[in-house]
This record gives structure tokens, sequence and C-alpha cells, in this order.
């Protein structure tokens, strides 16, 4: 039986609000509790995993600097409406088959569906059914509360989605909540085989060397959402031979926006050591580099940029190549890159057709396909296209959500993944979660 009252115990006192623990999510989450019963002095004292960094996100002062990052606070969406299409390009013959899983800046919400756009499954949760009195971020604002970053579908039909800056949780198919976790988790997540989550975290940076006001880390958590391990990027970046690269870190503010890591397998058999299985390829928008981390030495062992501006999503592909969204490197505009990581040829590049340039100023994805075509997200468009080595489109979806005070944006498409045929599905039935409608935000403090 799944209980769900709390014990009255509450920690860390932040005005009106307060900590206690819920039996029913074996965490410590915000709860309105008058009686405060318990001061911490030291963070040692916490409950496991309870994460200080994400009060001191909130409650933290922003610098002058800080105040301009909440433009990197992702919007709902950016481009007008005008019609409304899904998808309205399919060549079955030339696009890469399987179903698609996409988040999006409309809800907290993830959909499944096939190539013809037909939804085959909705997951949903709202931010305030879980944490109805956390307030929002001073540095980052409060959208993370109303949609999901980014997705994670297991072959079971659970779901693991990232409150942008604020939480993760984990669904079951009928989206009934298995476990949440209120951290201030971003941008992107992984699975490793054995179940270990890999997420990107970040905190109040204390004052030091290096002055930024947010510092970025790699977590990895259990099966369960347990914290196992917790890597600084910065410190790892500080250690190693690539420490001047810090030089062009801004001194405040967001010094380094990790937008995306990948696990890396060791399928790049001829790479260097620095991709051996089990290292961290990340990328880092604010410096304009692509870096791997060795999280057993906490050290950054290979790193590169100047070829792309404000980049999102790279991946390594075998042989090896690296496989990039370069949102502003185009002139301004974006392009997604694959080079050799070695002499940095740019061996295959789309940057859209004609008078219709590639373009999503923030955001941002791409993936290769096993039949060697690239699904991009051209994100602040709401738009999703694969296209050939050829840079042909055999396959385009646009989001036909909506976002904006009166609805009259185009939902940001965070992420569009494509999931082979060979993904099970029979779990999942058809069935969709209801549409219901999402609460109000609220201020905080």
């Amino acid at each position: 039986m799944r209980l769900a009252k709390s014990v009255g115990i509450s920690v860390a006192v932040l005005g009106s609000f307060s900590l206690g623990y819920e039996i029913h999510r074996r965490e410590w989450v915000p709860l309105p509790v008058r009686q405060y019963l318990l001061r911490l002095r030291d963070p040692e004292e916490a409950p496991p995993g309870w994460s200080f960094a994400h009060e001191r996100l909130r409650s933290a002062r922003p610098s002058p600097g800080a105040r301009a990052i909440g433009t990197l606070g992702y919007l709902g969406g950016y481009t007008l409406a005008t019609e409304s299409k899904d998808v309205t390009t399919h060549d079955p013959r030339r696009a890469s088959g399987g179903v698609n899983l996409y988040v999006s800046g409309h809800a907290p919400e993830a959909i499944l569906m096939d190539m013809a756009g037909t939804v085959l499954h909705r997951w949903r949760h709202d931010f305030r059914a879980e944490w109805p009195d956390a307030g929002p971020c001073r540095i980052f604002g409060d959208e993370g509360q109303r949609y999901w970053r980014r997705a994670h579908l297991f072959e079971n039909g659970d779901l693991l989605a990232i409150y942008e800056g604020f939480a993760l949780v984990k669904l079951d198919k009928n989206s009934h909540v298995l476990w949440t976790r209120y951290a201030p988790y971003h941008h992107d997540l992984e699975v490793a085989p054995d179940g270990r989550i890999f997420v990107l975290d970040r905190d109040v940076r204390h004052r030091g060397r290096w002055e930024a006001d947010v510092e970025d880390f790699v977590a990895v958590l259990s099966p369960d959402g347990d914290p196992l391990k917790r890597v600084s990027i910065l410190e790892c970046f500080d250690r190693s031979r690539f420490a001047p690269m810090l030089e062009q870190m801004p001194r405040v503010g967001d010094g380094f926006h990790t937008n995306t890591l990948q696990v890396l397998d060791g399928s790049a058999v001829h790479g260097p050591p620095a991709f051996r299985a089990g290292n961290v390829l990340v990328s880092i928008r604010q410096l304009n580099i692509v870096a791997t981390l060795d999280l057993e030495a906490e050290e950054v062992v290979w790193a590169l940029g100047g070829l792309w501006k404000r980049q999102h999503q790279p991946e390594l592909l075998p042989g090896p190549r690296l496989l990039v969204f370069d949102n502003q490197g185009n002139a301004g505009k974006s392009r997604v890159i694959e080079l050799d990581p070695f002499t940095q040829e740019i061996l295959w590049a789309y940057s859209g057709e004609g008078d219709a340039p590639l373009d999503s100023h923030v955001l941002g994805s791409c993936q290769r396909l096993p039949n060697g075509n690239t699904l991009i997200t051209e994100s602040t468009r709401g738009r999703a296209i694969e296209v050939t080595p050829a840079g042909e489109i055999v396959w385009e979806f646009h989001n036909p959500h909506r976002a904006g005070e009166r609805g009259e944006l185009v939902a940001n498409l965070c992420e569009v993944i494509r999931l082979g045929p060979e993904f099970p599905m029979d779990c999942m039935g058809r069935g969709s979660v209801p549409e219901t409608p999402l609460l109000a935000s609220r201020d905080g403090i």
C-alpha cells in the first residue's frame, strides 16, 4: 500500500517554506510545515540524497551578470504560430523506421507517436502535484516547472523525465509516480545498461579562483534515484591540461551552461583512451566546448572548441566521428555537422534548404539513425526533420502544441528521439493519459 502522509519533521527553514519527509516518495520534499523541529548546522547532517544546492539556487541573490542569464532559461516557445500541422512529409522507403518520442514546451508531457503522427501513448505529470509550495529559482525562474526538458523511455513503458532545473520523476506506463528526486537536475540524462542514471546537476558556486555564480556537475544515481556520485565539471577542467580553457568562462552568471551528456560505450574502438567506455562526453554552451570527462579520475581528458557556437547534442559515433548541432556558428544560423575529432575536418553538414536555413538559436538536437540518415530537431521552430546524407528531407514533423499566454507560440520541440522498430510496444498497448488541466504557477521566495 502506498502511504501518502508526511512525517512531522522539517529542516532548512526558508521563510514560510520548509521540508518534510514523505514516506511514499522516500525523500525530503517541500512541505508547508509550521513547526521546525530540526535546524541543520552542517550539510553533512542532511538526510541521504537531500540537495542543499536546490535551495541555494532558489534563494541565491543573483549578481548583475546572473540577472542576464534568465534569457538562458528556456521559454515554452519563441516562434509565432500560424497553421497547425504535424507530419507533413514521410517517405517510408527512405526514412528510418520506428516510433518517435518527444517532449515539448507545452506541458510536462512526453508523447510517443508513429511515423504518420498518430499518438500511441502519453505520459504526463504536473510538477505541483508533487511540490505544491515550491517557488521559482531566483536565477533561472520557474519555466522549468511547466514542461519536461528531456525524457527517457524504458522498454517496460516506464518513463524518466526532467523538470528543467527542478526535479527528476520516474513514472510507470500509466503515469503513476514510481519515485521523484527534488534537485536542480537540468538539460540531459542517460540511463546506462546497468540501470544507473547519469544526469546534469548544478549548484551555487562558492567563491574561489573561478567566480561564476553557477557550477555544473555530472551526477550518477542508482536505478531508484539514490545519489551515488557527483563530479564537478569545473574541477575536472581545473585539474587537467585543459585548464586554460577556463579563461574564457564568464566571471559572473551561468559559467558553463552544460546542456548535453553522453556516456561513451567504447564503440569508438579506434579512438584514443579519452573515448574509452565509461567516460562522459559533455557540451558546454558558454565556452563553445565539447569535452570528455573521466569520472573516476575526475579530470577532463579531451576537449575541442572553435568549430561551433552555442552548440547542443554532440554525439560520438563509431569511427570515431562527432555529430554536433551547431546553433549559431553558421553566420548566426544553425547547422548540423559531422567531423573527425582528430583532424577537425568537417565530413558532412546540413544547414537547411535554399531560403529556409536551419535556425534554432537555443535548444536543438540531432541523432544519427541506423540507415545513415540524421534526425534533426529544430527546437525553436517546433520542427523535426529526417535528412539523407544528400540532404533530402524524407520525414518532417511540425509540433501541433502551443505555448505562450494565449497559445500564440509554437511550443518548443525540446527533442524528438527515434526508437527503432525493435522497440517493444506490447507493454503499453495503445493507452493514453487523459488530458488533465495543469495547475497554475505560483510565486515563490
